[in-house]
């Protein structure tokens, strides 16, 4: 560096070679400065693109035809863009409920309306859906990772004071971790490594619900009531709480709710009545508040009403 400090001229003079040593070094800064710049840019304008892809995820949308035509080209572009900004919660959030959200409404639905006439075609979107479910799980606890190293070695800890802290930003994410890792089990029961993970996936929505209870409208205390019903040893008036703290929660506005406990208590228990009157109160609640949501809740509220003498 000291052929381009104080005494520069007088060295010069000396040595020709000084010039050119200079004038590189000048260029290379002036070209690293404009990298950076560019680079700079670059990841402002990833991030606005990020942004407005999740804002884009939460909107309002109740045509749920129109969201299924929708979804395949959003996802693959909102999952393009997370792995240029994977530190972007709202969009890790927005793509992996997406992906949940699409295996469970349209992939998996499609897959039990099959059922009874072509086993192996439901048995393939069965296998889909639980790729998908896959994918959003990767998703969301790569998110995870990033907001926080170490996750998910925290969370198989066998030491309660070393499993992870969530912050409430942190909650939606683990939320839908813990959802589709539940789907994603559910569809692949001749797994036996992954079966094994339902404790912490159950784990993992317990320290959410812990953080923030009231996340969703009550879709993590019905997420919560669903596991207690099927981990081994589940109590089932725990699992009234929780659901019945969902629908609280939810207002009755929030038709997962009241489907959730259908299926999770009334079916089981053989309740064709409790059934029916909960999946109509489902109905009820998607005709009060009509978001995406809810109108996948409310098309499988009338699959399973079709289903009754099937199902009971």
């Amino acid at each position: 560096m000291a052929d381009c400090d104080g005494d520069v001229l007088t060295q010069l003079s000396h040595d020709r070679s000084g010039l050119w040593r200079c004038g590189a070094l000048s260029l290379g800064m002036v070209l690293l400065v404009l990298m950076l710049s560019a680079c700079s840019a670059r990841q402002l304008l990833v991030q606005g693109v990020a942004n407005e892809l999740a804002a884009q995820g939460q909107a309002p949308e109740d045509d749920l035809q129109l969201a299924r035509e929708a979804s395949a080209f959003y996802l693959k572009l909102s999952e393009s863009v997370l792995r240029e900004a994977p530190g972007n919660l709202l969009l890790a959030e927005a793509v992996a409920a997406g992906f949940t959200q699409y295996a469970y409404a349209f992939v998996a639905a499609d897959a039990d309306r099959t059922d009874a006439t072509d086993a192996r075609a439901a048995h393939a979107l069965r296998q889909r859906a639980a790729r998908l479910y896959a994918r959003a799980h990767r998703h969301a606890m790569a998110a995870l990772e990033q907001r926080q190293p170490g996750f998910r070695k925290a969370l198989e800890a066998r030491d309660a004071d070393a499993w992870p802290r969530l912050a409430d930003d942190m909650v939606p994410l683990a939320y839908w971790a813990s959802a589709s890792w539940g789907g994603w089990i559910s569809l692949s029961k001749d797994d036996p490594d992954l079966v094994a993970d339902l404790p912490l996936a159950i784990r993992l929505a317990t320290l959410a619900h812990q953080r923030r209870p009231d996340h969703g409208d009550g879709a993590l205390a019905s997420l919560m009531g669903t596991y207690e019903t099927v981990r081994p040893g589940g109590s089932v008036s725990r699992a009234l709480t929780y659901f019945d703290q969902g629908l609280a929660l939810g207002g009755g506005r929030n038709a997962g709710a009241f489907v959730a406990k259908a299926e999770g208590v009334a079916l089981p228990a053989g309740d064709r009545a409790g059934f029916e009157q909960l999946l109509r109160q489902a109905l009820a609640a998607s005709d009060a508040r009509r978001d995406l949501q809810n109108e996948a809740m409310r098309a499988r509220a009338l699959w399973l009403l079709d289903s009754l003498d099937d199902l009971f």
